[in-house]
């Protein structure tokens, strides 16, 4: 059946724990919605959202998946999402185009890591939120977990349904509530929903305190307003399984959740064109308005080249409209609209506001770009998603002589596809560092490149990205005098350094007054004075967490040059450092271990020879532990195969970068030691 309108169209993302049956869950509501005639298996590699090699081999989702289908008038886009840490490069984007984040939680398993997680960043987000607890069926303990659930999460998350004869059905609470259920009673869920959400609404509150009920068709606004607040976060249960929830949910998914207009609308960020401030607008979704659609996945298949997939936030598209892409001047016309099902693509008319689809083989388009139809749009941007750091790393080499050239192509088409994927160059170490958010995002990497692209490489542990900085205020001065013949150079600088707080990155700040540093030369300067940051002073670490303002100076009418105050900026920088007790820093990184609790005491001993401390400690169920850590990363290169030795395989754990601070005195001499410093060239 045809839609029409944005009050047709529903956006959800699928979120939470790997091993929650995320992809069965969208194969039975594919089946549900009658989109495909019988579900797929994770197992067989057989489902609609895993469906590349890699995905079917390992069994388990990797990347970001769309599957969009049309069921009773509605055309929902559903997005599957990784559930392992390592690719929350993938998960995290989907937030930025859906209204409403879908939590699933297996009921065995019950709150996880990344339920927790996810519900924060869904609401950070200003998202709606909706728990699906899955595998019902499995015989776990419901009644409890459904307090766990408001324990962790807050009293409004209340159930819409509640299992019956044994999980087999579920009860519906809100549309026409009657009949038995497990635990509880279907009545009193009824009430406490009723109650939730005519507290949002004061009039709506007083009818129902006189007339004691309240029809559901008069609940829908206030129920739109109290997901938006997070006044009501719904639970319902599932089983993916035997299909019991699934169309009680495919129902939810069309009579409650937000369409385009009654979610919060996205934050996008406009910065002036002159350089004023930037300043938050709000999209509109409406079709007459213009276009604004914002890029949050790009998949690069070797044969079908560049998929472009995004979201339109307002404004209408279709195959002949003219975009432009971010900040480019030069308009494209998509030429085709494509809606996903998986790897399915099916050809669209128009895009709304809402509807998600993807335009093919256009090089220019890159991840998080937004698309618009009015030069003047040019300078506005999506919101920052907050993504990890990558600081898993691995030193890469090619295998065979003369492919170098063809490892940088691929590693650049993978860093487009994954935000959470970076590539640098080691100039003081002469490698290539790939870095991750783990030791499986990168292990999934090298095999995408073995398997797709025939590429093998060589791997070892990378450099420690150490950094400097410094602790006290210093000035540094120099005067660059060269007199060769004919036009010398001539330049001279003072400059004043200090500290920064720790991560607050460099400011360079120009404090002449009346010209005796021409304007022109103070990029020169700056030049120079960058060239240090990235070379390092003490050791050969990049420099950060410092202010450098230029106050005062000379010129020459005739022999000033653009090198010349490049050369004094870079001595008196340096002369600045030599006076300001510079220091090395390296990386600290929080460690979340998961790990039969009987390995607890070995872990805690093995972390804390390696200068790492517990923070804390959680046992999501019998037996087993989540412990909490931080720890220097250079400390850690051989703890993934302590880790399993351990723990006989059981174990497992993930990185996350947390900040940088000072590394110990035996440490610094060592790196200093074994590198020149700069202050020693000639």
């Amino acid at each position: 059946m045809a839609t029409s309108g944005i009050e047709n169209i529903r956006t959800i993302a699928l979120v939470g724990q790997a091993g929650s049956g995320k992809t069965s869950l969208a194969e039975a509501l594919l089946t549900q919605a009658g989109a495909i005639g019988a579900p797929g298996s994770v197992e067989r590699g057989s489902t609609v959202c895993d469906y590349t090699p890699l995905e079917k081999s390992q069994l388990h989702s990797l990347k970001l998946a769309v599957a969009s289908f049309e069921t009773q008038g509605t055309r929902v886009h559903l997005l599957d999402t990784p559930g392992y840490p390592d690719f929350l490069g993938h998960s995290l984007p989907a937030l930025a185009a859906v209204e409403t984040a879908a939590v699933v939680i297996n009921a065995q398993n019950g709150i996880e890591m990344m339920t927790g997680r996810f519900m924060q960043w869904a609401a950070k987000r200003g998202l709606d939120r909706l728990i699906v607890v899955n595998k019902m069926e499995a015989g776990a303990d419901l009644a409890g977990l459904l307090e766990s659930i408001q324990q962790a999460f807050g009293k409004e998350c209340l159930p819409l349904n509640l299992p019956a004869a044994g999980a087999t059905r579920v009860s519906d609470c809100f549309f026409a509530p009657s009949g038995e259920s497990d635990f509880s009673s279907v009545e009193e869920a009824h009430k406490q929903l009723v109650d939730q959400v005519v507290e949002v609404d004061e009039a709506l509150m007083e009818l129902y305190l006189e007339q004691g009920s309240i029809e559901p068709e008069q609940l829908h606004e206030p129920l739109e307003r109290a997901l938006r607040e997070g006044h009501l976060i719904p639970v319902v249960f599932t089983s993916a399984a035997t299909g019991a929830g699934i169309a009680e949910l495919l129902h939810v998914i069309v009579r409650l959740l937000p369409n385009p207009a009654e979610g919060n609308p996205p934050v996008y960020v406009q910065t002036p064109a002159d350089g004023g401030a930037a300043q938050e607008i709000r999209a509109a979704p409406d079709p007459s308005k213009h276009v604004l659609a914002h890029v949050f996945k790009v998949e690069i298949d070797p044969y079908l080249g560049r998929l472009a997939v995004f979201r339109v936030h307002q404004g209408r598209i279709t195959p002949a409209t003219q975009l432009f892409i971010g900040e480019g001047r030069k308009p494209i016309k998509p030429g085709h609209l494509f809606m996903l099902c998986g790897k399915q693509q099916t050809e669209l008319a128009e895009a709304l506001p809402g509807d998600i689809c993807a335009i093919a083989k256009v090089d220019e388009i890159r991840f998080d770009h937004i698309l618009h139809d009015s030069p003047e749009d040019a300078q506005i941007h999506a919101r920052a998603l907050e993504l990890p750091a990558s600081i898993f790393g691995l030193a890469v080499q090619s295998k065979k002589r003369g492919d170098e050239q063809k490892v940088s192509d691929v590693l650049h088409r993978l860093v487009a596809e994954d935000p959470c994927f970076r590539i640098e160059h080691n100039a003081q170490a002469n490698e290539t560092v790939i870095r991750g958010l783990g030791e499986m995002h990168l292990k999934t990497m090298l095999e995408k490149m073995a398997t797709q692209y025939k590429l093998e490489l060589d791997t070892r542990p990378p450099a420690v990205p150490f950094r400097e900085t410094i602790v006290a205020k210093a000035e540094g001065h120099s005067r660059h005098k060269k007199q060769t013949g004919g036009a010398g150079q001539f330049g001279e600088v003072f400059l004043r350094i200090e500290p920064l707080a720790r991560g607050a990155g460099f400011e360079f700040v120009d404090q002449v007054k009346g010209g005796v540093i021409p304007s022109v030369y103070i990029p020169a300067v700056e030049k120079g004075v960058r060239s240090v940051l990235e070379s390092g002073y003490l050791a050969g670490f990049p420099l950060q967490d410092l202010r450098i303002s230029v106050y005062d100076g000379k010129s020459h009418p005739v022999d000033s040059k653009e090198v010349a105050f490049v050369a004094a900026g870079r001595k008196a920088f340096l002369d600045a450092l030599s006076k300001a007790r510079p220091i090395v820093l390296e990386p600290i990184v929080n460690v979340e271990v998961a790990l039969p609790e009987a390995n607890m005491g070995d872990i805690a001993g093995d972390l804390s020879a390696r200068r790492g401390h517990i923070k804390g400690s959680q046992a999501p169920r019998p037996g087993t532990l989540r412990v909490s850590a931080q720890a220097p990363l250079s400390e850690l290169e051989t703890f993934p195969s302590r880790l399993k030795a351990l723990t006989a395989g059981h174990g497992s754990y993930t990185l996350e970068f947390s900040h940088y601070e000072a590394a110990p005195a035996p440490l610094q001499q060592k790196l200093v030691a074994q590198h020149k410093p700069a202050a020693e060239e000639p």
